[in-house]
């Protein structure tokens, strides 16, 4: 029996430096998407509050004012911010996968939150590589968020931008059983090349997964470059282009889109009978596998900074307990 869901990538600008206006503005959205019936939505890459564009137009050592900025007004999870997406896909019943800046201590984390159809987080991930200019501002994440996950409308899997160019960290998606991929990218990145590179990264993505791949990338509008290069210099080009919105099946085909510029919404319906259609001619983590020479080797241990050990007593106390113990 094929099971419908009918799904949204979303291409949407930041309320630029302010979180709560990038949240409200989120919220909004998935209301009005619910309105049309969605059920699943992808929105870009650390929308909340915003993509670090000041790490791709400064230079490292002018990034101190921008960066605290920055970490003033990311995210932290749980939080009221996540409370409310949270709230708006339950109310709204649609599973949300969405990118935020997360903030722990003095560290800010590229994170993938899933959102289930009743408010419920189910998954949150973190970047494992920042790239080039990235690692100026965000942290490493750990191998404890590369799987799929189950939800309301399927096993969804999530990876962020560069991470598709990471093949063993695709094929952890791919032989966890991911039906539905989400993938997300900055978007008002890189000029035409980029948008390019992303159609290539997802398509190929969808045909070796035979999953659906469902892409959203950011927008900046003209008020948000030219704010952007007043604060930090540079040139309009680092900042503009690179939009790819998309859906994808798992032919490689794109069912939906692309979006290249401005605000909106792509939509299609999936029919994931099509994810067992493919796998017959080709499953990549199954009769189309050889592991007896080639699979991977995956530590999805979480990397916690501090590892506690049971106190021990002292030798002396410890020989008096026993002797006590004996008595």
């Amino acid at each position: 029996m094929s099971k419908i869901v009918k799904a949204a990538a979303v291409q949407i600008s930041p309320v630029l430096y302010s979180r709560q206006g990038t949240v409200d503005k989120v919220v909004q959205k998935i209301r009005e998407l619910g309105d049309k019936g969605i059920q699943f939505a992808v929105f870009p890459e650390t929308l909340i509050p915003y993509y670090p564009y000041f790490s791709l137009l400064q230079r490292p050592y002018e990034t101190a004012k921008e960066f605290q900025r920055f970490l003033e007004q990311a995210v932290t999870v749980p939080s009221p911010e996540t409370d409310a997406i949270a709230a708006a896909a339950r109310d709204a019943g649609m599973v949300v996968s969405i990118g935020v800046n997360e903030r722990e201590g003095g560290t800010i984390y590229n994170t993938q939150l899933l959102f289930d159809a009743d408010g419920s987080l189910l998954q949150r991930r973190r970047k494992i590589t920042p790239t080039y200019h990235e690692r100026m501002v965000w942290g490493q994440g750990d191998g404890s968020g590369l799987h799929a996950v189950d939800s309301a409308i399927g096993r969804i899997g999530q990876l962020a931008c560069w991470e598709h160019y990471q093949p063993l960290a695709r094929f952890a998606m791919i032989a966890d059983g991911e039906q539905i991929h989400a993938a997300m990218y900055p978007g008002s990145f890189g000029g035409p090349l980029f948008a390019s590179q992303i159609e290539a990264n997802v398509r190929q993505h969808a045909l070796e997964s035979t999953a659906f791949v469902v892409v959203a990338t950011g927008w900046l509008d003209a008020d948000q470059q030219a704010q952007l290069l007043k604060d930090n210099g540079g040139a309009i080009g680092p900042i503009s282009g690179g939009n790819f919105t998309a859906i994808v099946n798992p032919e490689g085909q794109v069912i939906a889109g692309p979006f290249a510029s401005g605000e909106g919404e792509v939509i299609a319906e999936l029919n994931l009978s099509e994810v067992d259609a493919r796998k017959r001619l080709m499953d990549a983590a199954g009769h189309y596998s050889r592991p007896e020479f080639l699979s991977l080797n995956l530590d999805r241990t979480p990397a916690p900074r501090v590892h506690e050990r049971p106190a021990r007593l002292p030798a002396a106390a410890s020989t008096r307990a026993e002797v006590t113990e004996l008595v």
